[in-house]
């Protein structure tokens, strides 16, 4: 299911004129910035599970399982999960709006003030953002579009820093900012009914989020200056 977002585009649906452009020193020239709505419900990695738990339970059914235990286990979890799903809407709204904004743009350009230690910049800024929102997938979709436009900012050895790089150090830094999160350290503790003890679960885990950001962020630099063969290209 696609459409063009209402606003982003003039004249008739078949030849739409757009009317937000990234401009210069982001890209080489004005170019038009699709503005394009796509759910692809099929092929989301939420449906492949709902489409997993509905094999499972009618695996259960044959075995004697009753209907309604697949409706409440599925209401048990929508509720579980309602919270988790109305921040992530609102990190993806607010991911929106930053990148056609500009803001992602601006960002990018100071961060590419580091230079050639960028790379391990990206590691802690994906920790940060998982620190912050408390999801990986959320702190992707804020800084991965300046991880990206960061990297084509900055030159080294003659070519432009590979955006896969920066983008997949984002993810792998993030991964190590998840254990001093404030809202997994409260699911954690509640899991392990230890309510109240998140103050001292953070003191003890906040040094390993600190070390292995770092180590994230000196693996991408060995990457980039030493082994720069192991990165994926562009196709």
């Amino acid at each position: 299911w696609r459409f063009q977002w209402p606003g982003s585009y003039t004249g008739t649906s078949a030849k739409p004129k757009p009317q937000i452009f990234q401009e210069p020193p982001i890209v080489a020239k004005s170019t038009a910035y699709p503005v394009t709505f796509t759910w692809d419900f099929l092929a989301a990695a939420g449906s492949l599970v709902l489409f997993a738990s509905i094999v499972a339970f009618l695996v259960m059914a044959i075995r004697g399982a009753p209907l309604t235990l697949f409706f409440t286990t599925y209401g048990r979890t929508l509720r579980q999960l309602a919270l988790p799903i109305l921040t992530i809407a609102f990190i993806l709204g607010i991911a929106a709006v930053m990148n056609f904004s500009g803001m992602t743009s601006t960002l990018a350009l100071l961060m590419a003030k580091t230079g050639a230690v960028f790379p391990f910049f990206s590691a802690v800024i994906g920790a940060l953002g998982v620190f912050l929102t408390g999801s990986d997938t959320a702190s992707n979709t804020l800084f991965g579009p300046m991880q990206a436009f960061t990297a084509k900012q900055i030159v080294i050895s003659g070519h432009h820093l590979n955006p896969i790089l920066t983008a997949g150090t984002n993810s792998s830094g993030g991964v190590m900012g998840k254990m001093i999160s404030p809202q997994n350290l409260s699911v954690g503790a509640a899991g392990v009914n230890r309510v109240g003890s998140e103050g001292e679960i953070f003191r003890r885990t906040i040094g390993y989020s600190l070390i292995l950001t770092a180590a994230v962020g000196f693996v991408a630099l060995i990457e980039v200056y030493l082994i720069p063969g192991i990165i994926p290209t562009l196709s």
